[in-house]
């Protein structure tokens, strides 16, 4: 799949910052000089990308998060060092781009910051028209796919768990990821036989 970075992202010599809203956020793998919370604004964060590798099989997908059209997400925003730009979107090429799910895009995104500056960074928004695009799956099927889903990166269960407490320690919530959330954490209970939590609220 042809790369949609404009052609002087990778030539140019200044910093870059990168947009995380999945598991960057809460395992970026890279270097970089800061990390700010940000919000990019026109694309949303999904559960709507089958996976047939980190987190599945083509046999047994399970599913992970994509940058879908509409809305607003947010994430975390990390400035890596001129130096380190064209090794860092090498490595986020070898990690993200292993069935070309993504594009490889510029956005702008505002900085929740003392500044709220606005900065262009790269970002990874789902291809619609690929075969392991998910669209919009009930929350049912999400947990179904989320129980089955392993693959080289671990269990997909923590990868949906990571994320949420990623979000949480930024001070928000994303009801949809939190609900499912839930859900596999009653998982959990169930299979050892724990009791409910009590409310301890009157």
């Amino acid at each position: 799949m042809p790369l949609t970075l404009p052609p002087d992202t990778e030539s140019d010599h200044g910093d870059l910052w990168v947009f995380g809203y999945g598991s960057l956020m809460w395992k970026p793998g890279f270097a970089f000089i800061e990390q700010v919370p940000a919000r990019l604004i026109g694309e949303h964060r999904a559960l709507c990308v089958y996976s047939f590798d980190h987190r599945g099989t083509p046999e047994k997908p399970g599913l992970v998060l994509g940058l879908d059209r509409g809305g607003a997400c947010r994430g975390i925003a990390f400035r890596v060092a001129a130096a380190r730009r064209a090794h860092t979107i090498d490595y986020l090429r070898s990690r993200e781009q292993t069935t070309n799910v993504y594009r490889e895009v510029m956005r702008s995104v505002w900085l929740e910051d003392d500044a709220r500056r606005r900065v262009s960074a790269l970002a990874y928004v789902v291809d619609r028209g690929h075969v392991q695009y998910a669209g919009r799956l009930s929350l049912a099927e999400q947990l179904r796919l989320v129980r089955q889903g392993h693959g080289r990166s671990g269990n997909n269960r923590d990868y949906v768990l990571s994320t949420v407490r990623s979000i949480e320690a930024q001070g928000f919530r994303d009801g949809q990821l939190h609900q499912l959330s839930l859900m596999l954490h009653d998982d959990a209970h169930s299979l050892h036989g724990a009791p409910p939590e009590t409310s301890a609220e009157a």
